[in-house]
């Protein structure tokens, strides 16, 4: 399927992991992709790689917290290829860190990544978005409902991100313009999970949590993000949808578990 073919999709924090690979999945199915992230090197090498699969790509070096620059960055690829009609936010920040261990900055600098990037990152769409079947869609985690030892700054982070979700949907649907998110589970091969289960009894743990006992593939949060993004879910919005192999109906303690060994 190329369902996608002309549109025009934005993704912050597309140069790695989960997000590169929903920026992949778009382009394969024929969207123009523009990537954003802090590093040039990622950047460059991100859109060569885009470039592989046939379509326009380009990228910028930009951190989420620069309102400034993000705008900029949206404005350049409206020129280049006109709306935008799908952006994604996904960039985060993220270590492991008892609370009572934890600066006020350090705690701070993830939220400010995670929460207020993907404010910002949504703002500086909102001008260039403004059309009926625009969607938003954020990349949020089961720690913003479920808590979580060693992740109070995520936790915290990701709670707002679902309710930033949530609070668009309501005010950006006059506009026609949808709001949801991807709320990913364990995912394997990614950052995120070499840092929650560095060894191979962590990762055991968390996929013992896991009701479907396995971890997720960067390949089922693409479906995900393909799906919610096209019209076949075109009466869907505020929705933050699991994508966890139903790790978030084991609750907290199974993560507490996981996250002790």
């Amino acid at each position: 399927m190329r369902r996608y073919v002309g549109k025009v999709v934005f993704v912050a924090g597309g140069t790695s992991g989960i997000n590169l690979g929903i920026a992949e999945a778009f382009a394969g199915e024929g969207a123009k992709v523009a990537v954003l992230s802090r590093r040039q090197d990622n950047v460059e090498t991100s859109v060569a790689r885009l470039r592989t699969i046939g379509v326009d790509a380009c990228g910028f070096a930009v951190d989420v917290r620069n309102y400034d620059g993000l705008s900029a960055s949206l404005e350049s690829t409206v020129a280049r290829w006109g709306p935008v009609d799908i952006v994604v936010s996904g960039a985060a920040g993220n270590f492991m860190s008892a609370a009572a261990d934890m600066s006020a900055n350090a705690f701070k600098s993830v939220v400010d990544i995670d929460l207020l990037g993907t404010f910002n990152v949504l703002r500086a769409a909102w001008p260039h978005l403004r059309k009926p079947g625009a969607v938003a869609l954020n990349i949020t985690a089961a720690q913003s409902w479920l808590p979580t030892p060693l992740q109070i700054h995520a936790c915290a982070a990701k709670a707002g991100i679902d309710q930033v979700t949530r609070t668009l949907a309501l005010e950006w649907s006059g506009a026609g313009v949808r709001v949801n998110a991807i709320a990913p589970g364990p995912i394997a091969n990614t950052e995120g999970m070499r840092r929650l289960a560095p060894t191979e009894a962590a990762l055991q743990a968390w996929t013992d949590c896991v009701p479907l006992r396995r971890l997720g593939t960067r390949e089922d949060i693409n479906r995900a993000a393909l799906w919610l993004c096209s019209d076949d879910a075109s009466y869907i919005t505020g929705v933050v949808l699991s994508v966890d192999g139903g790790m978030s109906l084991g609750g907290s303690s199974a993560i507490a578990r996981a996250m002790s060994l």
